[in-house]
This record gives C-alpha cells, structure tokens and sequence, in this order.
C-alpha cells in the first residue's frame, strides 16, 4: 500500500491537483492558492448580501458563499447574482447546502459552485448507533447515492462546480456506526460521494474534511489523499479551513497550525479561515498564510531526503478489515489504533502519536510540553517584568502568582536573574555564565553543539544542547542517546523551517535517540500578526506529528528599543506559544471556545454573544464550550465540546451537555446564567475570585 500523503517530506512541492473551473476562475492545477469566505447576511436580505460581498471581494475573496438552508434561499442567490453583475462584480457564488437536496439542485442551476455535507445530504444524524449487515449497510448507500445522482446530473449539464465537504461534527450516524469517529469515517463519507461523481463522468469536484481538533483535521487530508491515490480516483483540488476555530488570536492560531500544517505539506487549493468576526477580516488572514508559499521552493534551503522506511508500518487502514461493521465507535477506534500504531518509534502521518522520549527532569516522558521564555536580551530584569512570562508580582504582598499562561523556564542567557525566582519557574543560562557563577545547581545550562562535544562540566541533572539538522552527526546523535541529562533545542534558519525540523526528528528516531526536544523558532523581522501565523504553522505542525517536548520562540528588537516595548513582545511570545499548544491539543492552559464563524441562519450575535460568554468563563482551564449560531453548526459541529450553546429560534438558545440536549428552549438573556449553572451541577465551575492563592516568591 502506497502510505505517502504529499509529494514530500522535506522539499517544498505543492501537490498537483486536477483543474476544476468555477465560473471565470478556475482551481487546483497550476493555478494560485485561491481566497474564500461566508456572507453572515440572512440570504433573504439581497441588498444586504450584496454589500457584503462586494467588501469581501475588496479585503481579498476570490470565492463567496453564502448559505442556502431551504429552496427560498437558493431561489433569491438569483437576485443576489444579478445585483452583483450590474455592480461589475463577477466574484464566483457558491451555495452551501445542509439538509436540503431541492435547494441544492435549484442552486446548482444558478450559481457556479454548490457545497454539499454528506453527512446531512440524504443522510441523517441523531446521535443513533445503528446495527448494519453488509447487505443493508450497501443498501443504504444506494439510497443515498440515488437521491445524490441528480444533483450531480445537473451540475454537470450547467457546467457547476460542487465541494463534497465533509465535517467532523456531523457525520451522519451510519458513518459513525461502521467507521467510528475517526479521520477514516469522515474520508469514507466524500468517497462514497465522489465515487458516484466518477462513474458519471463529472469531474468538477473540490473535497475537504474539517474538524475543530487539529489533530483530526489534519489526519483526515493526509488520509483522504493516500485514498485517493490508492484508489486510482482524480487528484482533486483541497479546500482548507479548521471550522469552529473561534475568534481573535485563539481563531488564528488554530486556523494556521491546521491550515498551515497542510500547506506545509504541500497541500490545499483554496483556504477558508473561519472566525467568530466579519467576513471581511477573514480573508487577509487567509492570504497571509498562503502568501508564504508563493516563492518558498526558491527561498528554501536544500534538506536531504528522508527515508520512507519510517512509514512503512503506519498502513491508513487495513484493507482486509476496512469494511467489516463494529459495535460502537470506541471498538473502532481501538481498532483503527490497533492497525495504525504498529511500531510506537515510528512516523505515522495518519494517527496522532507523541513521540516517545526519556524524561529529563519535567521535559518529555509523559510531562506536557513545557514553555521557554527567552528574556536573554531583555535589560536589568525586574521582578515586575515577570508578568511577561506570566508570573505577576504583588509588591504590597512580596509575593508572586503564577497564571495559566505561566512559563516553566526563563532562559538569562549571559546574565542570570539576580533575584531568587518564584516557585515554579526555573532559570536557564548560557553554559560560560553558567561556569562564571559557579555551575549552581538551580541554574541549567545552555551549550553549543562545541561546548557540548568539548565533554567538559555539566549539571548533573539536566543541560540544554542548541542543535540542528547538520549537527546531528552519527557521533552526536551517539554522545545524545548515551546522555540521560540532555535536553536539545533544536532550531533552523531555513525558509522550509517545519520540514528540516521534522527531517532532524526523522534522524533521531532512525538513530533512537529518546532524549527531549524543544523546538526553537525565531522571527527577527516579522510583524506580530506574522509571526502569530508563522509561529503557529511551524511549531504547531511538528506538535501534530507527535514531536515536540516544549517551545521558545524569539525575537530581536534593537538593543535601544524601550524596555516597556521588549515587556510587550516577550508577553506576547509567550502567550502565542502557550496557544499553539492548546491548538495542537498537547497541553491544554485555558479555556477553549469553538465557536463557529456566523453565517445566514445565525439566530443570535454571535460575535457578542462569544465575548459576554468568554468574559464570565475566561478562567475555567480546559474546559471546552461551543458556541453555535444554529441547529446546522449544533450540536454535530461541536464535536467534543464539553459544553454546548446553541441558538435554535429567535431569542431561544439550547444547552447542552456534551453531545446531549440539557435544555431545549432557554431565552436568551437567561442562558449564559443557565450555562454556568449547568457546569455549576457538574461541579466544573470556580468562582473567579477562588482561584488560586498567590504564592510566595
């Protein structure tokens, strides 16, 4: 079986996709990453839709959807159409369909592109485990597929592109019946789609798998991909986007590690960032992590191959069992585990597995991945500069508090902190500062590949060794796996930085070297957005693919830049760095909302409804609450949030535990309280004025 998923795993090379036309603009091919985004105006509102649009196209949409949830809907697309053409606006429309096949065979006749969930298309979800023979497992297929086949009939009488775009959330109950919910279920759910497509000769087809988990959405392209090639079907165009991804920093980040993770790899046609925001600020986003390929094959340094016998046991599925029907999603899952993870020191592109490491002090084994702060150039360190690093000092209280978004280490470089640190943060600095102050055991050093190879003193129980892809010699790699107190920060200066990284792990795992690693990245001349994204995408894609034992990202400001403005970027480094493991799902600090990006059947703000929400819960670490504008994005589209808030009618929200329904019908100037109250009964809440003491320094 082929188990490869992109062209390659260390020089860039975007993966060629077949060509699909979508009115005057066509996708995949050699043809740009293309730019899309989602009218939030009620589709009945034309006028509305209209201007919405035409500022979408200004902020950069090459793409527009908007949604058609029944056959009024897709009927007035028409009138949105014609107002946009006398406008001089040619931007190609795509209808997004759930549930409703009439509407979608009406649209498919108006716009250029519908978007169809086959997991709501003919199908149905309501959370039922249903008991299927083969025999009646196919008979249902064919059901499905004949109430499908018109809708593929029409669309290639009109010349109309479709998205066969699946969902985490809301795959249907008989996909989660035989598949589990897992990246192979939401793959089976388009091809069962895209087969049909293929045996009526309509070839104009865009697929993507969206999830909220990173980890799963990744998965499921990577997968979708090695099916596609398997199975001798066209090498259709990807449409990227993590859905549910929130609002502010939190929505883009989780976009960029997914996104960006996969545009690493060479994938994806077209991106969608979806944000709790205005559409309009959706795009730039979407085009600033796009934009970071178009001439990386030329920036990007050379990486030497790798060799794929690393996945040769990380098979997708096994062939022989892939159909054979199971009692309840954890038994697949145990399954799918079974089949994937045959070899626990090798790569697999398709299942999330952490990279198995000795533990050294608290970094790897089974500690989570912990958090560098770099204040080596920051000058005359105060005890007040800490908050930086997410340890608040009280000078009324001579005490100190530690927050959720607390570093582990601070690293001093030459100039060690000339105060005594608070509990639970430790000092690392260089290894000569560290011999000059006389090798004190509660500083750690941090060497050179040469200081490390010169042998000469060392802590006893833990040392840092900077190191990247060159120094990995056989005789490092050695002197590394015979060294039970090294810990290795590994960097890169190339452009291709997450691969050459991902290539120095491959050395590792081929030389079965256990020690720990923190991966290091530096973005000297970057704004912060960028470096938001960019951290976001090379970090956060190598945490994806279970490496990674902590972060420090840096940065360099001018040695006279003012103090206060060093204080601003070091807190900001280090919350980024604390989001993008949150995003990756190793190491979860706060609370995460998956809130979708609003759409046409919004039933509430939902971009003020996200705010008052975050504003009462901020506090609650790990607990995960979804904010649903809809019974269409609810409560499938939370996937596996704890909590759930969903708008089912005017001024009507329902509460839900998990995937249950609590409370149906909850006005709602009364359900934020109701919520609370709801995690209050599940003895999850804390009253902010509770958290913990400050502790002393």
């Amino acid at each position: 079986m082929n188990t490869t998923y992109c062209p390659s795993l260390t020089e860039y090379k975007r993966r060629l996709s077949r060509e699909v036309k979508i009115g005057d603009l066509p996708m995949g091919g050699l043809n740009p990453i293309r730019v899309q985004s989602m009218t939030t105006v009620d589709t009945m509102d034309t006028l509305g839709s209209v201007e919405q649009t035409l500022r979408m196209v200004e902020a950069g949409c090459e793409y527009v959807r908007i949604t058609a949830p029944s056959v009024k809907e897709a009927q007035n697309l028409l009138e949105i159409r014609k107002e946009l053409r006398k406008r001089g606006c040619t931007v190609p429309l795509i209808a997004d369909i759930h549930f409703t096949p009439n509407a979608a065979e009406l649209a498919a006749r108006i716009v250029e592109k519908v978007r169809v969930n086959p997991g709501n298309y003919a199908d149905k979800k309501k959370f039922d485990l249903i008991e299927y023979t083969d025999s009646s497992y196919a008979a249902e297929v064919d059901r499905i597929r004949e109430r499908f086949r018109p809708l593929v009939q029409i669309c290639k009488q009109y010349g109309t592109a479709m998205r066969i775009g699946t969902n985490h959330g809301s795959l249907s109950d008989r996909i989660l019946s035989r598949y589990g919910d897992t990246p192979l279920g939401m793959v089976e759910s388009a091809l069962e789609f895209l087969r049909l497509c293929e045996e009526e000769n309509y070839y104009d087809v865009v697929l993507s798998m969206k999830a909220s988990n990173t980890q799963v959405m990744v998965q499921a392209y990577r997968l979708l991909v090695q099916k596609l090639d398997t199975e001798g079907l066209q090498p259709y165009p990807l449409h990227l986007g993590v859905t549910e991804a929130g609002e502010a920093e939190d929505g883009r980040i989780k976009s960029a590690v997914g996104i960006g993770t996969l545009l690493e790899d060479g994938l994806g046609d077209t991106v969608r960032v979806s944000l709790t925001e205005a559409p309009e600020a959706e795009a730039p986003v979407a085009r600033a992590l796009i934009d970071r390929y178009t001439h990386r094959a030329e920036q990007a340094d050379y990486i030497p191959a790798v060799s794929l016998k690393l996945l040769a046991d990380s098979s997708p599925l096994n062939e022989t069992n892939d159909q054979q029907p199971v009692s309840n999603s954890s038994d697949k899952n145990e399954a799918n585990s079974q089949q994937l993870s045959a070899n626990s020191s090798k790569y697999n592109p398709f299942q999330y597995h952490r990279r198995v490491t000795r533990e050294v002090l608290n970094f790897g084994g089974l500690n989570v991945p912990r958090v560098v702060v770099d204040f080596s150039r920051l000058p005359g360190l105060e005890y007040a500069d800490l908050r930086a690093a997410g340890h608040l000092y009280s000078a009324f209280l001579d005490k100190f508090q530690m927050s959720d978004l607390g570093a582990d280490y601070l690293y001093s470089g030459q100039r060690p902190v000339p105060f005594m640190l608070p509990n639970g943060l430790r000092e690392m600095v260089d290894y000569s500062a560290w011999l000059d102050a006389g090798q004190r055991p509660e500083h750690y050093p941090v060497l050179t590949q040469a200081e490390y190879a010169a042998a000469g003193a060392r802590h006893p129980a833990l040392n840092f060794v900077f190191q990247n892809l060159a120094s990995l010699t056989p005789p490092t790699l050695d002197q590394l796996r015979d060294d039970a107190t090294a810990v290795i920060i590994l960097y890169t200066d190339n452009a291709h930085a997450m691969p050459e990284i991902r290539r120095a792990f491959f050395e590792m795992l081929n030389h079965e070297v256990p020690n720990p690693v923190v991966i290091n990245r530096q973005y000297p001349a970057l704004t912060p957005e960028q470096t938001q994204l960019y951290a976001a995408t090379d970090v956060g894609g190598l945490l994806l693919d279970g490496f990674g034992d902590g972060v420090v990202l840096s940065t360099e400001l001018l040695p006279e830049r003012p103090k206060a403005e060093w204080l601003t970027v070091l807190d900001q480094l280090n919350q980024l760095s604390f989001g993008i493991l949150q995003a990756a799902r190793t190491r979860m600090s706060k609370t995460e909302y998956i809130s979708c990006p609003s759409c046409g059947r919004t039933l509430f703000d939902l971009q003020e409804t996200t705010a008052m929400i975050r504003q009462r819960t901020d506090h609650l670490k790990g607990v995960k609450i979804g904010i649903m504008g809809c019974i269409v994005n609810g409560p499938g589209e939370m996937a596996d949030a704890d909590y759930g808030y969903v708008g089912v009618g005017k001024g009507k929200i329902a509460l839900y535990r998990g995937q249950d329904v609590i409370k149906k019908s909850v006005p709602e100037a009364q359900a934020v309280d109701q919520l609370i109250d709801l995690m209050r009964e599940d003895g999850r809440w804390v009253e902010k004025e509770f958290l913990e003491e400050p502790v002393a320094g």
